[in-house]
């Protein structure tokens, strides 16, 4: 499940004009749009709220009629009616036949150009799309009826500015890899790509294979256990055994997030995680560690890109250090926009977008759903007004070759965690095109949308004030669960 915003909808940023005065703004207006062919068309403004207001469209025959009479008179120049000759009908007759489907037409298509056409010209930012405040077709006389009224609910913000100075206060985050993670890295690689043996014998760090069974019930799993992810206590209970053996042990010894990792219990399956088990060893398997060899290091990095030892451990620490300073950058910007939406401190319709998402998502999402899920939308909605303001006030552009460069590193990037790297560089272009053409184009406006966001914030971090911190990788995973 997940609350889709439709790509037709107002989020953001309708650029508007600052026609009409504060005081009428406040109390709402009448406005006169001219259509060819029609009259002056009434639309009033009323806002209910800092965030929300309805619009009335009255429309008259002399806004619509001409439209439909020179709808009809081509309709009846290319009409095919059996025992007439081509466009030879009455015209009465082919309005009789057309008449009310035209009308409704027309009339639709006068609402949604005015009701666009009003918004856009004015000073608030119009968010979602606008809501029939009733279904007004069904109370419709359409064959009498010549005055027509329709009424729309409509959220928004009010204009706002942004400005950057050295108040505004940020964090850039550095994660600092230290020996103890470069350590643990290259005793985790020697493990991988060590070789497996099957001994007769369980040894501390061993995975011991069997089957486990409750005492009590029907219960059983067959299971590699880990012995590293036991407490010590639990696991001399497994050390020293050979095939065959049984192991009796009480659910009250292992501890609670063992039967996950260890035992690898479902949430299902912790309803039977009581009482006594029985545990029958059925295998041994044991990882003998990689060698610090040639073989070795030409495994991790490639054919002779480190030649000693001491190069290796270097290779490995700059590795991750690039690593880490990816996801610190990413953390630092995540950070960023939560101190920008705060400074901003916009106050979204919540009431009126629950209400359009769950339209707009007719039948694919309920409102438990967008309930559930509203929160984060608010989050990227406001983020996303933030982000087009400081864009706009800036003159801050995304143009086509920054999207054709983001997505060519997003691919190598994808291409080198799956091993195939710079044999693909050939066909790269072709790549790119078919990325960005998919999803109906919708790729390429998120990747759009994400250049303009990486501007945005790295302008942003030149005109605040940033202080660095330096973290360790505890620190930065600490920050990560709050």
């Amino acid at each position: 499940m997940g609350v889709r915003v439709p790509p037709s909808a107002h989020i953001p940023n309708p650029q508007s004009l600052d026609c009409f005065n504060k005081q009428e703004r406040d109390w709402g207006f009448l406005v006169n749009l001219h259509h060819k062919h029609t009259s002056a068309l009434e639309i009033t403004l009323d806002k209910h709220s800092a965030n929300q207001a309805s619009i009335k469209i009255k429309l008259t025959e002399a806004d619509y009629q001409p439209k439909v009479d020179a709808k009809l008179k081509d309709y009846a120049r290319k009409a095919n009616i059996r025992g007439f000759r081509p466009g030879k009908a009455p015209i009465s007759m082919v309005k009789n036949m057309y008449g009310t489907s035209v009308l409704v037409e027309e009339i639709n298509g006068i609402l949604g150009d005015s009701l666009n056409k009003y918004l856009k010209e004015q000073t608030f930012r119009v968010l979602g799309d606008p809501l029939p405040v009733e279904n007004v077709e069904e109370k419709i006389d359409w064959k009498n009826q010549k005055d027509f009224d329709f009424e729309y609910k409509i959220g928004f913000i009010e204009n706002f500015e942004l400005p950057l100075d050295k108040k505004i206060k940020a964090t850039k985050y550095a994660i600092k890899v230290d020996d103890k993670l470069v350590n643990e890295t290259i005793e985790n690689l020697k493990s991988q790509y060590g070789n497996s043996t099957n001994p007769e014998t369980s040894e501390e760090g061993d995975n011991v294979y069997g089957d486990l069974k409750a005492a009590e019930g029907d219960f059983t799993k067959t299971i590699s256990l880990p012995l590293s992810k036991l407490s010590k206590k639990l696991a001399k209970k497994f050390i020293g055994l050979g095939k065959d053996a049984v192991v009796e042990f009480d659910a009250k010894d292992v501890k609670k997030g063992e039967w996950d990792e260890a035992f690898d219990f479902s949430e299902d399956e912790m309803q039977f995680a009581n009482g006594a088990f029985t545990f029958t060893v059925k295998n041994i398997n044991r990882t003998e560690e990689a060698k610090m060899d040639q073989e070795f290091f030409d495994k991790i990095f490639g054919p002779e890109q480190v030649k000693s030892e001491e190069e290796f451990v270097a290779k490995v620490k700059d590795t991750l250090q690039s690593n880490y300073d990816k996801e610190s950058k990413v953390f630092t910007e995540e950070e960023l926009k939560k101190v920008l939406v705060e400074k901003a401190s916009l106050d979204l319709p919540e009431d009126f977008l629950k209400e359009w998402l769950l339209k707009a998502n007719e039948g694919k999402v309920t409102q438990e759903d967008v309930d559930k899920e509203f929160p984060i939308y608010a989050r990227q909605l406001i983020w996303s007004l933030v982000s087009n303001e400081l864009a706009r006030a800036n003159e801050i552009k995304a143009e086509h070759e920054d999207v054709i460069a983001k997505t060519k590193e997003m691919i190598r990037e994808q291409f080198a965690a799956s091993g195939l790297g710079s044999q693909m560089e050939d066909s790269m272009d072709m790549f790119v095109d078919n990325y960005l053409k998919g999803e109906e184009g919708q790729n390429y406006m998120n990747m759009l949308t994400s250049v303009q966001n990486d501007k945005v914030l790295s302008f942003v971090q030149e005109k605040i004030d940033m202080k660095e911190k330096e973290i360790s990788i505890d620190q930065f995973k600490e920050l990560l669960e709050k």
